[in-house]
């Protein structure tokens, strides 16, 4: 029986006949995913590989250092584990040393190794150069990616990307849905090996169970949360079976980490994902070596699994600690250098790491709006940086229309770049030209909600509920609630620097109380500042409060409003 509740909900995301109501509610793996088969170019590489593993050949598996390609990796990593073929060799890159791509010089390290087929993971769909270079040593490459395809695709055996379309002459429609993440794409050519190996009875891979692929399942669903892509269509199917696989993974680094960070396994969700584990996971290359955290994911060891957790844990504070020193001196420098009148502001320290800077220029848009465009120098001398927006400016159209990077990347709210030592002293002044411009008004504020409830009707029951929905993010966001004339009876302050909030709140016709909170905002930045015996109207999204029980729940407060 589905509430009204639910169906109104369902109803707001454009879900509304009732084989779609089932289809969202009740993914079935089977029906809705796609064969691996329908995506361009995965014939080819399936009988490539295949061809790899019969004469014995090397196999590199080069991914990106970051939560999408290492856990891409890992999946491939299983898969040749789990067909007992063990000539394969890791490659990730150093993400300071050497930074995002498919390097040529990585290329020439692998050929010295006597590898004969590359396969990466989140990267290459733009690596035309160093496809063309590995070809020339006689290296195959198959490409495994997911990002943007702007210009012609590189030569190699196979380009495995969920959003090329090919040409409409060649019969073929491409594949149905274009966002999957680049791990994603990587356990499709998996499944499509275990599918090809299977028909054509090869031994090692007839010994594998029917189905066995998803076991692997769990790193998809970190990797589809983590990389922020749509939680719509076959990535909600591939996250809401990864979170089952993740409850019950017999993966020690999983184990692990759960036990390090305190986490229920039985209640994982995509929150643990996106504020528990991927940063862990991407702590190990912004601070020290990727391989860390693959090695997390991979390792069968219990003993190896506990201490590259508590490694990753211990990272990921020291990452905290360093932002926190970077954002402390930046704000002071925004405070000194610029006025509320600037829309955009632009700092820099050559001690600044560049992989941290995108986390200290949202705290510095989070505080004042705008844009934040932050520069460091990373471990081989280059100038790069990270920039943050509201939305009121777009950071991709800021970065064209400067012409001052070597190279830059991103979208209307975030982007990275590289700039000369040059070009490094007029940017600001640059880019507040560029700036002014722009259509730059400020966003339009929205008290957005999906519903209206009242505190007495919040409970574990309506969290079941609306749980349905689950998992909760890009393209299905978690249903924000008006709560009206709640009183709040207590307002606390908490973290080391007083910049979480905690609200108790209290039903004066029922007695009902709830506790609320959110991190990284301080009561005065709530559209109302609450104070205690103040009537107001309450927007929050509900959520399981494990840290004080399975059967305790909390409210994540959006905003405060005057009642």
């Amino acid at each position: 029986m589905i509430s009204d509740l639910v169906r109104s909900l369902l109803f707001k995301r454009g879900v509304e006949k009732d084989e779609d109501i089932q289809a969202f509610l009740s993914p079935d793996y089977a029906t809705h995913t796609h064969s691996p088969f329908l995506m361009a170019g995965m014939e080819v590489a399936v009988v490539r590989v295949l061809h790899a593993i019969e004469k014995g050949e090397r196999i590199a598996i080069y991914a990106d250092f970051d939560c999408d390609g290492i856990p891409g990796a890992a999946i491939l990593h299983d898969l040749f584990k789990k067909i007992g073929y063990d000539n394969v060799e890791i490659y990730i890159p150093h993400r300071d040393r050497e930074g995002y791509g498919f390097h040529i010089e990585a290329i020439e390290k692998l050929v010295a190794q006597g590898v004969a087929l590359i396969i990466t993971v989140d990267v290459g769909t733009k690596a035309n150069n160093a496809v063309a270079f590995a070809k020339r040593l006689g290296v195959d490459v198959i490409v495994t990616d997911h990002h943007e395809i702007d210009s012609e695709l590189p030569n190699a055996v196979a380009v495995l990307n969920p959003k090329i379309v090919p040409p409409a002459l060649s019969g073929v429609d491409g594949y149905p849905f274009p966002h999957l993440c680049g791990a994603a794409t990587a356990w499709k050519l998996a499944q499509a090996l275990l599918i090809e190996g299977k028909k054509r009875d090869l031994e090692a891979f007839s010994a594998i169970p029917e189905g066995w692929e998803k076991w692997l399942l769990d790193l998809v669903a970190i990797a589809t949360v983590a990389d922020l892509v749509p939680l719509t269509g076959e990535n909600r199917v591939l996250t809401h079976w990864g979170l089952k696989v993740l409850r019950k993974s017999p993966r020690p680094g999983i184990i692990a980490l759960c036990s390090a960070l305190r986490i229920n396994r039985a209640y994982i969700d995509e929150t643990d994902v996106a504020f528990s584990f991927a940063p862990r996971i991407n702590a190990a290359s912004r601070m020290d070596s990727p391989e860390l955290a693959f090695e997390l994911l991979t390792t069968a060891d219990s003993v190896r699994a506990e201490e590259l957790a508590l490694k990753l844990e211990s990272l990921n504070r020291s990452r905290k600690g360093v932002v926190a020193g970077i954002v402390k001196d930046a704000k002071k420098k925004v405070h000194a250098r610029f006025g509320a009148e600037d829309r955009v502001v632009v700092l820099g320290d050559p001690d600044w790491k560049p992989s941290l800077l995108g986390l200290a220029a949202n705290s510095i848009v989070e505080e004042r709006g705008g844009a934040a465009v932050l520069w460091g120098r990373d471990g081989l001398g280059k100038l790069k940086g990270s920039a943050r927006s509201d939305g009121s400016i777009s950071i991709v159209e800021l970065f064209s229309r400067s012409g001052a990077f070597v190279e830059y990347g991103g979208h209307r709210a975030s982007g990275g770049f590289t700039i000369s030592t040059e070009a490094i002293h007029t940017l600001p002044e640059v880019l507040k030209q560029v700036a002014a411009q722009l259509d730059n008004a400020p966003k339009e504020e929205e008290v957005p909600n999906d519903a209206i409830v009242t505190l007495r009707e919040i409970s574990l029951a309506l969290l079941k509920d609306v749980s349905q929905l689950a998992p909760f993010g890009i393209g299905n966001a978690k249903p924000i609630f008006r709560i009206p004339r709640v009183r709040i009876t207590h307002v606390r302050r908490f973290g080391k620097e007083g910049n979480h909030t905690e609200v108790s709140l209290i039903c004066s016709e029922t007695g009902t109380a709830h506790r609320a909170f959110q991190f990284f905002k301080a009561p005065e930045h709530f559209s109302t500042m609450p104070v205690p015996d103040m009537q107001a109207d309450i927007l929050a999204t509900m959520e399981r409060d494990t840290y004080r029980g399975p059967d305790r729940m909390a409210l994540r407060l959006v905003d405060i409003l005057a009642s």
